[in-house]
């Protein structure tokens, strides 16, 4: 093999690599802005870091080892050209509910910060897999509503647990009605530091002011230096205010965790967790930004980004990631061409932690809480569940059911809950599709639902019924309860034309029950036809043997087709129908659809 062969080979690997690609097509007008807008992330990436490291019961220092490792990792793998990732408020909780339970009694944080690395190898590990598998689609499994019931559950949740780290004291408590409990009565025995109080809500108070009317001001920043001011001043830390205090010198050392067999078990179902979670946010704020930007998202490349993001971090003492709408914003707004912007801002993390590591020590903890919790509310979606209960009852309901698991259950409960929700929702649709008779409306053309328009035309003998879904198991004696229904009627129909264009399948049950409802019917003198049944149905129909019962004449490419035939046989006219069945006046103006189903 020649040395030319071996290059080209060499540079087509190369060429895979997203970084390695953006690096090749990389213009040199946008080096000062990616500088600049590196610069401006970073004073969002270090007290967001540090707050979200707490929040996920990790010493703050995790949160800026993460943060670089991360952003450099999916510099290299990531296909985004501007997406930031890093600690996220929506995986704390998460990473908090995995890992304290299996910490000693003490609280050893070593122990904790092993096992939040051995997580984010996890997480990892499942998104690279499923990126090879091309399980993209796995995002989906949470449903809009499902997906807005568990951010508001997870904002109360992030938001009640900060709240005595906002007021100086702690409690112990194991679910959100205990945090609760401990709370109030931590308050009225006077544990709230009024020094504590003041730093934590003058910070949220600043940051929503500023975030409102000088939305191009880094809040976060301002609010830090303000409070780190505060605490130098006025010598918070004898006031009993909780400060940072030194953080480690140097960068991260490559460590492999190191955890017990017993951990895993708790560990994979948490990783399962934080990685459906990631991958919806990162394939939603990819979108997004894709849009604005003239890129195409690519689901599966994005999870092997996110993977590689985590192992990086993993392996350096970090936890899981993900991506951030906020910290995408802020870089898009100042100016970022390319992933060189989160390098820069990794670059200056590390000159930080090696030239000035005490430069945060005077940081108060209730300061890092008022950064939670000002996230937290940014995660509510109160508007959006508002609509659903004005838009459909049903799905409101789902929201509510999700948002009570992460509530009362637990945040990693919560997420199950959600995801079962969500199939669940999608079977009972398919259990219990809308099904209709269709006429003919003089004026408009095909035939329609005789639910929106109560006067169409009818032929004497003749029913067209249609079923919304594809015909398997769960559904097929519903379907069969209401042919026989229709075929009960009096008079009693000839022909039951079956308008099958939304049935995509017939299973091997719901076979079974239709060749034995068309024997009821035959020998009723009633025949079962079918119209615009799709191809592959029909070869499935055909290989069940169901046409040893159902005629094969009585299959038609179209219900205009099949009606037609059955005029030709019995001479049959069309007859308008009132609601209550009597002959009526066609009406050309017909009644507008009813509002969606409340299903």
């Amino acid at each position: 093999m020649t040395t030319q062969h071996t290059n080209r080979r060499l540079l087509s690997r190369l060429w895979a690599v997203p970084g390695f690609r953006a690096m090749s097509s990389y213009r040199r007008e946008w080096l000062v802005k990616d500088l600049v807008a590196g610069v401006v992330l970073t004073t969002l990436l270090v007290p967001q870091g540090m707050a979200y490291a707490e929040l996920a019961g990790l010493p703050p220092i995790t949160g800026l080892y993460t943060t670089i490792l991360c952003l450099l990792g999916y510099a290299v793998c990531g296909p985004s050209r501007i997406l930031v990732l890093g600690p996220d408020s929506s995986l704390g909780p998460m990473i908090a509910a995995t890992v304290l339970p299996l910490v000693a009694a003490g609280g050893d944080p070593d122990r904790a910060v092993a096992l939040a690395s051995m997580l984010a190898l996890m997480v990892a590990a499942v998104m690279i897999l499923a990126s090879v598998a091309k399980l993209g689609f796995i995002a989906d499994l949470i449903s809009q509503p499902t997906m807005i019931g568990y951010m508001n559950g997870l904002a109360l949740t992030i938001l009640i647990g900060q709240l005595p780290k906002l007021l100086g004291f702690k409690v112990e408590a194991d679910n959100l009605t205990g945090e609760c409990v401990g709370f109030v009565q931590k308050l009225a025995d006077g544990a709230a530091v009024p020094a504590a109080a003041a730093v934590g809500g003058g910070g949220i108070v600043l940051i929503l002011v500023l975030q409102r009317l000088l939305p191009k001001v880094p809040a976060v920043l301002v609010m830090v230096v303000l409070a780190i001011a505060a605490a130098a001043a006025f010598d918070l830390g004898k006031h009993g205010v909780g400060l940072v205090g030194e953080l480690p010198e140097g960068f991260p050392p490559f460590t492999i965790p190191d955890v017990r067999l017993a951990d895993l078990p708790l560990l994979v179902a948490g990783a399962l967790g934080i990685a459906l979670v990631s991958l919806a946010d990162t394939i939603s704020n990819a979108s997004a930004f894709a849009a604005r930007t003239g890129q195409e998202v690519r689901g599966n490349q994005e999870m092997a980004g996110v993977g590689v993001a985590n192992l990086a971090a993993g392996l350096f003492q970090g936890f899981p990631v993900s991506a951030s709408g906020s910290r995408t914003a802020v870089a898009e707004r100042a100016g970022a061409r390319s992933q060189l912007t989160g390098v820069v801002g990794a670059a200056l993390i590390v000159l930080m932690l090696v030239l000035a590591p005490g430069l945060f020590r005077n940081l108060p903890e209730p300061a890092l809480a008022a950064v939670v919790i000002t996230a937290s509310l940014s995660l509510a979606d109160i508007p959006g569940a508002v609509r659903l209960w004005r838009q459909r009852r049903a799905e409101f309901l789902l929201c509510l059911a999700a948002f009570a698991g992460v509530a009362l259950l637990g945040v990693l409960e919560g997420i199950a809950i959600a995801v079962a929700l969500s199939v669940l929702n999608v079977f009972r649709r398919a259990w219990w599709p809308y099904n209709t008779v269709l006429g003919r409306v003089p004026g408009l053309e095909g035939y329609h639902d005789v639910r929106s328009y109560p006067h169409a035309g009818q032929l004497p003998g003749l029913v067209i019924y249609r079923f919304d879904a594809p015909l398997f198991f769960a559904n097929a004696k519903a379907f069969r309860d209401e042919i026989r229904r229709l075929a009960d009627a009096d008079p009693r129909p000839g022909w039951i034309v079956i308008a099958a264009e939304p049935m995509t399948d017939v299973d091997t049950t719901a076979a079974d029950v239709l060749e034995e409802l068309d024997e009821h019917l035959n020998a009723q003198d009633v025949h079962l036809v079918f119209a615009e049944l799709k191809d592959p149905v029909r070869r499935k129909i055909e290989r069940y043997g169901l046409t040893r019962t159902i005629d094969p004449r009585h299959f038609f490419p179209t219900v205009e087709a099949a009606v037609a035939a059955f005029r030709l046989r019995t001479g049959a006219e069309w007859t308008p129908l009132t609601t209550t069945g009597q002959p009526a006046e066609p009406r050309p103006d017909a009644a507008a659809p009813p509002p969606a189903d409340e299903q």
